[in-house]
This record gives C-alpha cells, sequence and structure tokens, in this order.
C-alpha cells in the first residue's frame, strides 16, 4: 500500500494528490490512497496511526505531509518520496499562528505554539537510511528554503529543479520517476 500525505492546510483533493493518485491507480497491482488529515501534529499522527496499520510500501509527501512521510519512513522503514519537503516545520509555522479558514474543506482551525512543540517532538534527529528517500526540489520554493531539505536529507536522491515555486510546478512530469522509486523492491 502507498499513501499520499498532502501539505498543511491542504486535502486530498489537491492537485498533487489527485494527479499522484489518478497515476498510480494506473499501475497494475498498485493500492494508493490519499488522506485528509487533521490541522494538529498529534491528532494527524493519530489519524496516520489509525489509516496505517501495517508497514507502506511506500509514502509520498508533499510539505508538511513531507514532513510526516518522513517520520512514518522511520519509524516503518519504508520508501519515501518528498516534494519540496517541510524541514524543521516547528520554527516555519511558527509565523503562521493565528485562526484560519480552509475554503476547500469549509474548515476552521487554528495553529498554535502548542503544536509546534508537538512538530518538533516527532522530527527524527537524523535518518536511518537516507537512500530510502526520493527528495523532489524547486529552488524558487517562496515558502521552505530548499537548502535546508539538501542539508537534512545528504545521502537521499536528489532531484532539484532550478525556479518553479512551492505547489511544485510541472510535478506531473516525475510521477514516472516517483513510481519507480516508491516501487523499486528493497
Amino acid at each position: 500500500m502507498l499513501y499520499y500525505l498532502h501539505g498543511f492546510a491542504s486535502s486530498s483533493q489537491s492537485e498533487k494528490a489527485r494527479l499522484t493518485v489518478d497515476y498510480f491507480s494506473t499501475l497494475p497491482g498498485v493500492q494508493i490512497t490519499a488522506l485528509d488529515l487533521p490541522y494538529t501534529p498529534d491528532a494527524a499522527m493519530a489519524v496516520l496511526a489509525q489509516q496505517i496499520t501495517a508497514p507502506p510500501t511506500a509514502i509520498i509527501g508533499s510539505s508538511l505531509g513531507g514532513f510526516l512521510a518522513t517520520v512514518l519512513a522511520e519509524r516503518y522503514g519504508c520508501r519515501a518520496c518528498l516534494i519540496n519537503p517541510a524541514v524543521a516545520p516547528h520554527k516555519v509555522l511558527a509565523d503562521y499562528v493565528g485562526d484560519y479558514h480552509h475554503p476547500v474543506l469549509q474548515q476552521s482551525y487554528q495553529v498554535r505554539a502548542e503544536h509546534m512543540t508537538q512538530l518538533a517532538s516527532l522530527m527524527p534527529l537524523t535518518l536511518k537510511r537516507p537512500e530510502q528517500y526520493f527528495v523532489l526540489l524547486q529552488s524558487g520554493d517562496e515558502v521552505l528554503d530548499y537548502r535546508q531539505a539538501l542539508e537534512y536529507y545528504q545521502g537521499a536522491r536528489f532531484e532539484l529543479i532550478e525556479g518553479g515555486d512551492h505547489s511544485f510546478v510541472g510535478y506531473q512530469q516525475y510521477l514516472t520517476q516517483i513510481a519507480e522509486f516508491c516501487l523499486q523492491q528493497p
């Protein structure tokens, strides 16, 4: 089983999630699901623990979903493909404490200081097997500094594209590479 984890304030209905699920659904014998995750780290981890009951084949994660994919890949020893992943999201999201409304899901939510503590406690200090990661980065990411990912995921496979943005422009062009990496036999 493969899982797609969306980024902060996104959903399973995002363009990347839909493109990923649609692409992997065409591959024979492959099962993939995109989960809708709660906004708080502890609640998101509870949903993931409930939904992922056996080690997955791989996890694909975008932005904060990339961070959560890293947490799970370290826990399960599986492959992970990360798209513009958040590194140390407790530092990035600290600037976004406040009240928000998700226009697609029609839900209100809060980002609180205690969520930063939860995120910090989840962050793996080191990666056990960095070769189990495929990290796709665009240098034009306006939200996250791609150089932090280059440093944190040393030893991983990288695809660094000049320009682009946080949404990862041209994502669909990389789905074949993502599938090859995720479905590769250990």
